[in-house]
């Protein structure tokens, strides 16, 4: 796992798989922790290093309900979870599915004695709106489907930190998921091209962050891609076997 400070209240994991991003931000002695890493030791050093880096855990957030950005819950069992009224109905009308698919990613990876993941009682937060931290500072909270029907992008202003959610990736191409659409996708792009002017860095959900600039280029060449669909071309440097199975399947549900 690879850890990146980006400001003196953000800094970032980076998960070995699929490079899934978690962001931990403070204010004030109060700080949240954003989506997760993947693997258990992975998880067991989070607190530890956010301790050493004097990070206050008051709470958990997720960008979105894939099982890959919930388990943050299993290093810090006791902390509130907070997510989008969307992603907290999701929750609710899956129940089990994310044990089951992080289950499923054990048995295949040879990963075992993980304990239980606990994901009951999340908070539902009202989004788009503000959430507190410490006395001075709010992140911002956006809607963001498209990758999925519920997600979320978090602003943290005072840093210029933009926490995408799986969106404006650099390794991975747009997935567009069961719940997801491409009209939704491309309103998504749309809104975070605006909250570009406020951000210096942008957190994808997956691949290590990215300053302004390459952002708004991932951006064109993701919205370049949706519009072309079904006869695109993967980006540039995107056009691995995994965004190619990642390309097929989105081509099946595009179709519909």
């Amino acid at each position: 796992m690879r850890v990146l400070a980006l400001h003196r209240d953000v800094i970032v994991f980076i998960s070995r798989v699929w490079q899934t991003t978690c962001t931990a931000v403070r204010a004030g002695g109060e700080g949240f922790v954003i989506d997760s890493p993947v693997y258990p030791d992975e998880l067991e050093a989070l607190p530890g290093v956010l301790a050493q880096a004097a990070y206050e855990v008051s709470g958990l957030l997720n960008t979105h309900a894939d099982w890959d950005h919930l388990l943050a819950r299993l290093a810090f069992p006791d902390a509130a979870l907070g997510c989008s009224e969307a992603a907290a109905a999701r929750l609710a009308a899956e129940p089990g599915d994310a044990q089951r698919r992080l289950r499923r990613f054990d048995e295949d990876h040879y990963v075992a004695g993980r304990p239980a993941l606990g994901l009951s009682a999340p908070q539902a937060l009202p989004v788009p709106g503000k959430l507190s931290l410490g006395d001075e500072h709010e992140l911002e909270l956006h809607l963001a489907p498209g990758h999925t029907s519920d997600g979320m992008a978090i602003l943290i202003p005072w840093t210029g930190v933009l926490v995408a959610g799986d969106y404006l990736s650099p390794v991975e191409i747009p997935m567009i998921s069961e719940s997801g659409s491409v009209a939704a996708y491309r309103s998504t792009l749309a809104h975070l091209r605006g909250l570009l002017d406020r951000a210096e860095t942008v957190v994808p959900g997956h691949g290590a962050p990215v300053g302004r600039a390459r952002a708004l280029e991932i951006l064109a060449e993701d919205l370049a891609y949706l519009e072309a669909l079904p006869d695109a071309e993967l980006p540039p440097g995107r056009r691995t076997a995994a965004q190619q199975r990642i390309h097929a399947e989105n081509l099946s549900r595009a179709a519909r």
